[in-house]
């Protein structure tokens, strides 16, 4: 689904208006302020956009572009720029995923990599369980020797609350198969390195 393809559903839009209204009373602020009179609705809009994952098959894309093909050697898909919402704060953290997989008779289309990507941290998310349900999708859909995901971000809930340390860099990994072996995980973070 493409920016210019999504279309908010006016009735959670105006659930999250009304809420978006209480919640600038509660804080001090007049709803009917120029600069907020269509803040509730931008709010509710973006929201139901930022969370569109949740209405999304990640296998069906992955499934969209399947390629018999008896490559084996391995393919990454490395800066896929991510932006998601933490499920605790619901602040933004965002960085780059990095995936690989060596192949086992299948490939896939490498956009359909970036839009599962996409699909998973457009939900409200733990970076751990987003580096998780990446890897897990490509290797339930495309049965490879092996994925590896590798996510670095930043979030705003560190560093704008809390200990509020600027330039903290959060690093999560997950993998399966022939990555088990530390020489082709090595192999990976050479080539997402260099």
């Amino acid at each position: 689904m493409d920016l210019q393809e999504f279309h908010s559903n006016p009735e959670v839009t105006a659930a999250i208006e009304k809420a978006v209204e209480a919640t600038l009373l509660q804080i001090g602020e007049d709803p009917q302020r120029e600069g907020l009179k269509k803040t509730p609705h931008r709010v509710g809009k973006a929201l139901q956009f930022l969370t569109k994952g949740y209405h999304e098959d990640p296998e069906a894309i992955l499934r969209s572009a399947l390629f018999e093909e008896e490559y084996r050697q391995m393919v990454v898909v490395k800066d896929i720029d991510f932006y998601s919402l933490c499920e605790h704060h619901m602040l933004p953290f965002f960085g780059k995923v990095h995936v690989a997989y060596i192949p086992n008779g299948r490939i896939t289309g490498l956009s359909k990599i970036a839009r599962v990507v996409d699909v998973y941290a457009r939900r409200l998310q733990v970076q751990e369980r987003l580096t998780t349900q990446i890897k897990d999708c490509i290797q339930n859909t495309l049965d490879p020797l092996g994925v590896m995901v590798v996510i670095e971000a930043e979030h705003l809930c560190m560093q704008m609350r809390g200990v509020q340390k600027q330039h903290a860099m959060t690093v999560t990994s997950d993998f399966t198969g022939v990555f088990n072996q530390a020489k082709t995980r090595e192999v990976f973070m050479k080539l997402i390195k260099g």
